[in-house]
């Protein structure tokens, strides 16, 4: 899991917006952009090639 010191100055880095964790908490999504980005090991992959479209669920 991740810090909450950390969650609260990650942004997206498509849109500068804050993000926030998924419901099982595997994902930081973005709502403006309607991205997720994954969790690895506890690390989040903020790059925007990595991340996964919401609007397609």
């Amino acid at each position: 899991m991740i810090d909450q010191a950390l969650l609260d100055i990650l942004a997206c880095p498509k849109c500068k917006k804050s993000v926030h964790y998924n419901d099982d908490k595997t994902t930081l999504m973005c709502d403006a952009c309607q991205l997720a980005y994954p969790i690895r090991d506890d690390i989040p992959v903020m790059l925007i090639d990595e991340a996964k479209s919401l609007a397609a669920e």
